[in-house]
């Protein structure tokens, strides 16, 4: 799916979180107005519990699909000064979780802004393992102006 334009990423240079908390495996389709990332679901993600991630690692994993979006506009598109911003969520509606993912299973998470303005963003989302939605919701998501700061190791 990734298309022969987009350059490829490591996550680690798109999103400010740093493990254990990295929740996105690969932006794998971007542009202006929807991006597409996959996450394979591991034994020992922070999320996950008797097998299955809990609900706020699929909230997690939206919130970085955003992540991923804004990095890859922040370092490519030629308007902006190549420093990946930090996002906030500022609200989410109409979250449906139809069941929740397990060890083993690969999300493909779909984002698609339905509104921007100044430094809002509201997207549309969807999460699916194979052919099966397991989670849509509406989130809003708020830049800040200033670059992450470094994480002392």
């Amino acid at each position: 799916m990734m298309s022969d334009k987009m350059m490829d990423f490591d996550v680690t240079e798109l999103l400010p979180q740093r493990p254990p908390y990295i929740m996105v495996d690969r932006l794998i389709y971007y542009d202006l107005l929807k991006s597409v990332t996959t996450f394979m679901i591991r034994e020992d993600n922070l999320f996950c519990k008797k097998g299955v991630m809990e609900e706020s690692g699929l909230i997690e994993n939206i919130a970085q699909t955003c992540a991923a979006k804004t990095g890859y506009r922040d370092l490519t598109e030629p308007e902006r000064d190549g420093v990946v911003k930090i996002g906030f969520i500022g609200m989410i509606k109409q979250m449906n979780i139809y069941r929740n993912p397990r060890v083993g299973e690969q999300l493909t998470t779909t984002i698609e802004i339905l509104e921007e303005v100044f430094n809002a963003t509201l997207v549309g989302t969807k999460v699916e393992v194979g052919d099966e939605l397991i989670a849509t919701c509406e989130m809003k998501i708020y830049l800040t102006d200033k670059a992450p700061a470094p994480m002392n190791r």
